[in-house]
């Protein structure tokens, strides 16, 4: 069931990108649809990234930290590793920041261009254990795709 919710919101997201040559819009659309679509979710944004610490971008939310170092906090971990970073529990994160207490728990995907990260997918919740493997495979394809569409069209500009 979560696998073909994904699929549909995945398509969304194509159609929203089409014809989007401006990374700021793109993100800004990207996760208000991420937010007006998944349930329990309590920010939804991005980070990019600028030299070696991750600067806030769109984002969908209460207020947020500005800057986090690579290799800091969830964020940062996901965008030095080049990794998904998906933490049931946040509090039992070491190193952790909390920009809002009540999150508890949170995913982080990389976005790249090529090979290289360039921002970070943030998405947190109120419940502990909010993202499961499903969440994890379905939120990447979306990266995937936005990856493609978003950057596919700034080259071509």
């Amino acid at each position: 069931m979560k696998t073909e919710f994904y699929q549909t919101l995945n398509r969304q997201a194509q159609a929203l990108l089409e014809g989007e040559d401006d990374l700021i819009a793109g993100m800004a659309n990207f996760s208000a649809l991420l937010n007006d679509n998944l349930a329990d979710l309590n920010w939804v944004g991005f980070y990019i990234k600028r030299d070696e610490q991750l600067v806030l971008g769109p984002f969908q939310g209460k207020v947020a930290c500005t800057r986090i170092g690579m290799g800091k906090g969830v964020c940062g971990t996901a965008a030095a590793l080049n990794a998904t970073q998906r933490v049931a529990d946040v509090h039992q994160f070491e190193g952790h920041i909390a920009c809002d207490s009540a999150s508890n728990s949170e995913i982080v995907i990389p976005v790249r261009c090529g090979e290289e990260v360039v921002a970070v997918l943030d998405i947190d919740s109120p419940l502990l254990n909010r993202f499961d493997e499903d969440d994890q495979k379905g939120l990447e394809m979306m990266v995937k795709s936005f990856e493609s569409c978003l950057f596919a069209q700034i080259a071509n500009k």
